[in-house]
């Protein structure tokens, strides 16, 4: 093998003090105070306490699901159709759909608690009209839309970039074998698209299980994530062996997605370049 000069080895440095100050050692810190006590002493008694928040882990778990296949529903379609464009009609509907990733899922999130809250625009549309104004905010379909309107684009990009590196001779074969458009769908486009679809389920699920903003706003504080969790007891409770412990499992469910992603998916199948 060649040997890397002086000026390569250097080069490497910045991105190892990085990796060692940004992502190492917060991931020992985590470990440390996850398995440990007040005083410092070693415990496992933040991990057994864990089993008091089965129910926040499951309805994370269950929102984060529901949204990833409510993401998937409308992103494969929408990602298809786009596929099947022409190259400079592509060009806008990718531009289109990347515009509000510019804007801060901060911004995103309290723009559609305006347009959701009892005088929000929809409601207020819906008086006028006769409706009546219907609770939206505080119910969990508020959470899962949230999850769903900022988190759509990474189904909808990763998937794309699949369906457009495919040729199209696969779906004329397919014509000329006598499949119709729903049998090329899912006999040619959903098999050689496999890669995208991992990696659009991973990048929509693991942002929605670790959210805390979306289910804080549009939860009307009456659903409790993960992502609130670790907040409350790191900021108000003053538990960080707890918050750490409870961060730990965070990062074990999000390994394992990424696991699945590199198992399932190939090494081009759901990058996108812009």
């Amino acid at each position: 093998m060649k040997k890397r000069s002086f000026l390569e080895k250097a080069a490497l440095v910045p991105h190892l003090v990085w990796i060692v100050l940004f992502i190492a050692a917060p991931l020992l810190f985590v470990i440390y105070f996850a398995f440990t006590d007040e005083n410092g002493a070693f415990s496992f008694s933040n991990i057994a306490g864990l089993t008091n928040y089965a129910d926040i882990f499951l309805i994370s778990v269950l929102f984060a699901l529901i949204a990833t296949v409510v993401c998937l529903l409308i992103g494969y379609p929408l990602a298809f159709t786009m596929s099947r464009l022409k190259p400079s009609t592509q060009r806008v509907f990718v531009l289109l759909l990347m515009l509000p990733m510019w804007i801060s899922l901060l911004i995103r999130t309290y723009s559609l608690l305006a347009m959701l809250d009892n005088g929000g625009l929809l409601n207020s549309l819906l008086s006028k009209i006769g409706i009546g104004p219907v609770k939206i905010v505080g119910t969990p379909g508020a959470v899962i839309l949230g999850m769903v309107y900022d988190f759509l684009p990474y189904m909808v990009l990763p998937i794309y970039t699949s369906l457009s590196k495919l040729d199209i001779k696969y779906f004329e074969a397919a014509e000329d074998l006598g499949c119709n458009g729903a049998q090329t769908l899912f006999k040619v486009a959903l098999p050689l698209s496999k890669s995208g679809i991992i990696s659009g389920i991973t990048m929509v699920f693991v942002p929605s299980i670790s959210t805390f903003y979306i289910s804080q706003k549009l939860g009307g504080g009456r659903f409790d994530l993960i992502g609130d969790t670790i907040e409350r007891q790191f900021l108000y409770n003053n538990a960080k062996n707890v918050g750490a412990a409870i961060s730990l499992v965070m990062m074990i469910l999000i390994l394992i997605s990424v696991a699945v992603m590199n198992r399932f998916g190939d090494d081009d199948g759901g990058e996108l370049i812009v």
